[in-house]
């Protein structure tokens, strides 16, 4: 125990513990500040300006959320280099993409959709009364947004860069596949590599700090400020562009829609035709493996958000407040450090269940129960209690009230936030890495493993594949919003 005790504090105050934190550090700050102008300008273009063909805008900018980094990072690094796709096919040399320019721009590619999404969905809903006073007092286009948008923005665009950052914290396949030194592979290299995995811990403990100073800093910078304002009734003025700023958002919107989504499924295509002589059987098992683990997790998390919204919504308290940060703080946790600490407890005390299908579901549904509560609980918070009341006052009891009243009525919401489960599982690859069955496979472990080997041709169709089957979810989603 003390030995452990002394390894542990060796490897806190190490210098490669410093430029563990340097590197992260430096990562998550290029990255969110990229994803907020890239983010923001494309909400701006697709929902306040008269920009042609702004629906089909949306789709495009969104889609590449079904994305995983890893994947993208597997794209960007098969493209370039001297014997990349690109100087094979068009004779164009490009650096490759390792170390920190290809994390920055792979986790860029794969973030940004969560600072369009949310912010987006804010300039739907503003009022556009201020908007309208400030420029009936002449003020210019410029001020308008400097002093009336920009701080009703302020909440989601400080939620979207959370989620940003907290995923590129937690980012394990991108950063690993190029090469780049965070915290995340560094973990893994020492759990994987080492017998005494004390160092592993080490690190993940202060993986998890940093994680809680995000939080910390994203309340502490979001204050205690309301936003809150009338219902919306009328869209907001849409600008007008002149012919020169329609070109420059067309051009815009096309290169990122290229390099998010164009250079990473035709990179992949490529790499498919190119190994389909090699008469390697279909990922059936990988593909199987994936639908098992996203559905069971997906059930499961959807069995427990409406007993847990009934909970912290209509018996609001102190305990029940606690129920709710408990499931967001597991969220904000680098999945990583999960599960590892689930490796740790399992192989000690649950003997045979560990490394079981049934372990790996309930850390998939740990990790991701927040994203259904969240859907849930919105849904929940719509409902006027007196529904409920009326259906207890003719004799029903609570759980057939829940399950016959309150269920139908939240069941758009509990869909919701299972899709989105269903979609984030099908992507999670550390804690299905660490925590997986003997034999069992799926799309994610594939593309990781073969892209690792530098096997790019064996990583294609099962990329493509998971692509594919998260466009789906994702497709539900968008409409649902809309």
């Amino acid at each position: 125990m003390l030995n452990d005790g002394a390894t542990a504090a060796r490897v806190v105050v190490s210098s490669n513990t410093a430029r563990l934190i340097w590197n992260t550090s430096l990562l998550i700050i290029l990255v969110v500040v990229t994803t907020a102008v890239v983010g923001v300008a494309a909400a701006w273009l697709t929902e306040r300006t008269d920009l042609p063909g702004r629906r089909i805008w949306r789709v495009l900018v969104a889609l590449p959320l079904v994305i995983p980094s890893y994947v993208v990072a597997l794209a960007l690094l098969s493209a370039t280099g001297p014997r990349g796709l690109l100087a094979e096919t068009l004779g164009i040399t490009v650096p490759s993409l390792v170390g920190l320019p290809g994390a920055w721009l792979a986790l860029t590619l794969a973030t940004y959709p969560f600072v369009y999404l949310t912010t987006a969905t804010a300039l739907r809903r503003m009022d556009p009364a201020h908007e309208e006073a400030a420029r009936g007092l002449g003020a210019s286009q410029g001020k308008v947004f400097r002093t009336i948008v920009a701080p009703q923005l302020r909440p989601s665009l400080g939620a979207g860069l959370l989620l940003v950052a907290l995923y590129t914290l937690s980012d394990f396949g991108a950063v690993s596949l190029v090469r780049f030194d965070s915290f995340t592979r560094v973990i893994y290299a020492h759990y994987a590599g080492r017998l005494d995995r004390t160092p592993a811990a080490a690190l993940a403990v202060l993986l998890v700090l940093l994680a809680l100073v995000i939080v910390w800093a994203e309340r502490a910078t979001r204050g205690r400020a309301a936003y809150h304002g009338r219902p919306v009734t009328r869209p907001a003025r849409i600008s007008r562009l002149s012919t020169r700023g329609r070109w420059a958002g067309i051009a815009g919107l096309s290169m990122l829609a290229v390099i998010s989504l164009g250079v990473p499924i035709g990179t992949l295509v490529g790499w498919l035709d190119r190994g389909s002589g090699a008469g390697r059987p279909f990922p059936w098992g990988a593909v199987g493996g994936s639908l098992a683990g996203s559905l069971l997790a997906a059930l499961l998390v959807a069995l427990l958000a409406l007993p847990t919204a009934v909970l912290v919504t209509r018996h609001a308290s102190r305990r029940t407040a606690w129920v709710e940060r408990a499931a967001y703080t597991v969220f904000a946790l680098p999945h990583i450090t999960v599960g590892l600490a689930m490796v740790f407890f399992a192989s000690r005390y649950l003997g045979d269940w560990y490394q079981s299908l049934t372990v790996l579901v309930l850390v998939y549904a740990s990790i991701f129960f927040a994203q259904a509560l969240g859907a849930a609980r919105s849904s929940l918070l719509q409902l006027s209690p007196s529904v409920e009341e009326a259906s207890r006052s003719l004799g029903v009891g609570p759980l057939k009230t829940m399950l016959r009243v309150t269920a139908p009525m939240v069941r758009r919401g509990l869909i919701a936030g299972s899709l989105l489960v269903f979609l984030t599982t099908m992507k999670e690859l550390p804690a299905t890495l660490l925590l997986r069955p003997t034999g069992f496979d799926t799309l994610a472990v594939g593309i990781w493993s073969a892209a690792d080997s530098l096997l790019y041709s064996r990583a294609a169709a099962p990329a493509l594949l998971l692509i594919a089957v998260s466009a789906i979810p994702m497709y539900l989603l968008a409409t649902r919003e809309r």
